[in-house]
């Protein structure tokens, strides 16, 4: 009787085992079912700033390496020999037209002046002499009371009085013109040297004359430089009128001041052949120097620019990528994906590059995701404005 109870018992916890078992199975088969059965969780799409293409009117610009030099300069000389009497100008001076420089002793050639004057009396004396005479003789002739000899050297004498005439107010103007040149003036306005000699040297006139300072104008000066052979066939040929292209110029030793002063000049001339040996061209272009900070000598940085505006479009730097040799971008498609795009890139300007080929305008360009989206892939874009578009619509 008891062995009977035992085997029951055991069979029935046997049979609660089993059912435990079997309701856990079908359990775990219902969850991992109805794992399998729900979607797979996907990840956002990045977030991306994109600028959209659009033509814009710009001046291509080239920069150049030049040296400025003086627009006008005058070496002063001695026109007449002498003794250097005084010196009227202060180094380094700001001279203007007609004022007086130099004095070399003026008395040699005030003597000069009187004694071509003494010399010119004597001569017009003799020449009413000889003019007298002429009248005399013509009178004569015509009442047939002297030989035709006597009236010819009568004449003859007459001619000559008058030529020595001349020649004496030749040597006067001359003298009184030395007479001039002992007082020697500023021939332009500039500023002026030091005095190479002072008071008390003497100099000499002629092709050996020593320089006694030198005037170089400031007001405007020129910024020379050399145009590579393929950048001067490109504006040439979209250039008919040189002065039209703008030019801008800033000083070599203010290139990394943020504050450095750009001055706007025009071009006035370029050479009339290129050299050979550096295929180069030199062109020459002005610059009103408004604030005198401008000297000859300087090394200046030069921008050439385009006389009129042409269409491009623009993408900032940041957009452009790097594969091996070739430039790309990613453009946004209507699905929002992002495809990789080969492009060829022009010019520099204000921060971007123009694209010569490889996109159209209205193509929205990703320009911060390079380094985490990837080609093909969708992203969540938002439209940033580019420089000019903040320009027209601040």
């Amino acid at each position: 009787m008891n062995f009977t109870y035992t085997n029951l018992a055991v069979r029935k916890s046997f049979q609660l085992t089993l059912v435990a078992i079997l309701s856990g199975i079908a359990g775990f088969y219902y969850v991992t079912t109805a794992n399998a059965a729900a979607p797979a969780a996907t990840a956002p799409a990045p977030k991306v700033d994109v600028v959209v293409v659009q033509p814009q009117e710009i001046r291509s610009w080239a920069n150049f390496s030049g040296r400025l030099s003086p627009v006008e300069s005058a070496a002063i000389k001695p026109l007449v020999s002498g003794t250097i009497q005084q010196v009227l100008f202060k180094d380094g001076q700001q001279v203007k037209k007609g004022q007086p420089l130099f004095v070399i002793d003026p008395r040699p050639h005030q003597a000069s002046v009187q004694r071509a004057q003494a010399q010119l009396a004597t001569a017009q004396s003799r020449a009413k002499l000889a003019h007298d005479e002429l009248k005399r003789a013509q009178q004569l002739i015509t009442a047939k009371l002297v030989s035709q000899s006597i009236y010819e050297s009568a004449l003859s004498a007459d001619q000559v009085a008058q030529a020595a005439v001349q020649e004496t107010e030749a040597a006067l103007s001359q003298a009184k013109l030395n007479l001039e040149y002992a007082h020697i003036s500023a021939p332009i306005n500039g500023r002026i040297s030091r005095a190479e000699l002072t008071v008390g040297n003497v100099v000499e006139a002629g092709p050996n004359a020593p320089q006694l300072a030198q005037i170089v104008a400031n007001d405007k000066l020129y910024a020379e430089f050399n145009v590579d052979e393929s950048t001067y066939i490109q504006f040439v040929r979209n250039n008919k009128n040189a002065e039209q292209m703008p030019v801008e110029l800033t000083l070599s030793s203010e290139a990394a001041a943020p504050s450095g002063v750009a001055y706007k000049g025009y071009i006035t001339s370029f050479d009339n052949r290129l050299d050979t040996t550096s295929g180069t061209i030199r062109a020459r272009a002005v610059f009103d120097n408004n604030d005198g900070a401008l000297t000859a000598g300087m090394f200046a940085n030069v921008r050439l620019g385009s006389a009129e505006k042409t269409s491009a479009l623009l993408v900032p730097e940041r957009a452009i990528g790097t594969n091996q040799s070739k430039k790309f971008v990613l453009v946004v498609d209507e699905k929002n994906v992002a495809n990789y795009q080969e492009i060829t890139l022009g010019n520099h300007y204000e921060g971007q590059r123009v694209i010569l080929s490889g996109i159209t305008a209205g193509s929205k360009i990703i320009v911060n995701g390079l380094s985490h989206v990837r080609p093909n892939t969708v992203v969540d874009p938002s439209v940033e404005k580019t420089p000019a578009q903040v320009a027209s619509n601040p």
